[in-house]
């Protein structure tokens, strides 16, 4: 009887004992408490804290009080991420923190402090001077991003200097009007780097001086080249006003005036304020190319888009002297407004590099001219024709 009470007591006592171990392993857990600061040193008050466990699947969440601080208990022991979220974005965030029985972690962020340090860390990627203290202080993904970004920097370096060198070679061939050399320096600068509109601008340049002085094959082999690099000029700086026009002077010489028009249109839209230039820029190319009648339409709207363009007034006139003709006596008649050309020509510019030619054209057609022409600057009289 004695040996059964004895039994019928323990197993009381050790369901009791049990519980005891079951509510001790439910007791493991800790703490995690901070405070957010902006970038202006100030506390942060709504900041989100995003606390995610990196051992087992575990996510909490806290936001910052009134004085940027929070506190986050019943964390179950592990390592965790902390990270600091504002209007959705991640500022900043601490890795492998680990939660401990009794007192919290802190873990603070000071966004002002860590805002210095991207500053810094950036700074010595750029330099390849990362001190020992920056080193210590970073996790393996950021070493190894820095040294990724510094093995960019060092090809990106060079790349440029290759860059710098082909392009410097193109140039000083050019300026010395060694077109086949300058071609050779471009074409190694676009194809370390096809996105510079001003390397193309000027092969094409080069490729139309080739032009100049090859024929057949071998001239439209090279403005073929010039036309292809003045549009990939124009596809990187579309808003360029001298691609357009230099585009439309090639196209020109090719004798595709209606593409030509739309460029120069182009060019005139982008840059209203050089429309005289560019209309004269374009009659020269079509004398040049023999077509006097379009030629003398753009020298006209060249005077008409800048009244002052002298050189513009003279080769006006000349346009309209090769309209001249003859009466039943065998003698010229000219179109109207050709003696005015000449005369506006003398007056904006009565000693350019035309004014003896303008003088001898006004005497072919029967004129003769009294006026006295001043220094520019000052008073100048009417000018004064006369009737033979």
């Amino acid at each position: 009887m004695l040996k059964m009470a004895s039994m019928k007591y323990r197993l009381p006592a050790l369901t009791f004992s049990f519980l005891l171990l079951t509510g001790a392993a439910l007791a493991q857990t800790g703490s995690l408490q901070g405070i957010v600061k902006d970038e202006s040193g100030q506390p942060l008050k709504d900041a989100l804290v995003k606390i995610d466990r990196k051992d087992i699947k575990g996510h909490y969440e806290v936001k910052t009080k009134k004085k940027g601080d929070y506190f986050h208990t019943g964390l179950p022991l592990g390592t965790y991420r902390v990270s600091v979220v504002i209007d959705g974005k991640e500022r900043d965030a601490v890795d492998n923190v680990r939660t401990k029985l009794g007192e919290p972690v802190d873990v603070n962020f000071d966004l002002h402090q860590a805002k210095q340090q991207s500053a810094d860390l950036q700074k010595a990627a750029e330099t390849g001077t990362l001190t020992a203290e920056q080193q210590r202080g970073m996790s393996a993904e950021q070493k190894a991003q820095i040294e990724k970004q510094m093995k960019e920097r060092a090809a990106a370096l060079s790349k440029n200097k290759e860059l710098n060198d082909a392009f410097n070679q193109g140039m000083e061939a050019k300026n010395a009007k060694n077109w086949d050399a300058a071609v050779q320096g471009f074409e190694k600068a676009v194809a370390l780097d096809p996105s510079q509109n001003v390397i193309w601008g000027n092969m094409a340049e080069s490729y139309m001086e080739i032009a100049k002085v090859k024929t057949g094959a071998e001239q439209q082999a090279a403005m073929d080249k010039a036309v292809e690099a003045y549009k990939k000029a124009i596809e990187i700086a579309p808003t360029d006003a001298n691609y357009h026009n230099n585009y439309a002077i090639a196209l020109a010489k090719m004798k595709k005036f209606p593409e030509m028009e739309a460029e120069l249109n182009k060019a005139i839209e982008l840059d209203p304020g050089n429309k005289g230039r560019y209309y004269y820029n374009l009659g020269a190319i079509l004398v040049n190319a023999n077509q006097t009648p379009q030629a003398c339409d753009a020298f006209q709207k060249s005077i008409g888009a800048d009244p002052n363009y002298a050189d513009a007034y003279y080769q006006y006139g000349i346009c309209l002297t090769a309209k001249a003709t003859t009466d039943k006596e065998g003698k010229l008649q000219f179109p109207q407004g050709t003696a005015e050309a000449f005369q506006k020509y003398l007056e904006l510019k009565p000693t350019g590099p035309y004014s003896d030619s303008a003088k001898a054209m006004l005497q072919t057609m029967g004129s003769t001219i009294e006026t006295k022409y001043v220094a520019p600057g000052a008073e100048k009289p009417a000018a004064k024709t006369r009737k033979k």
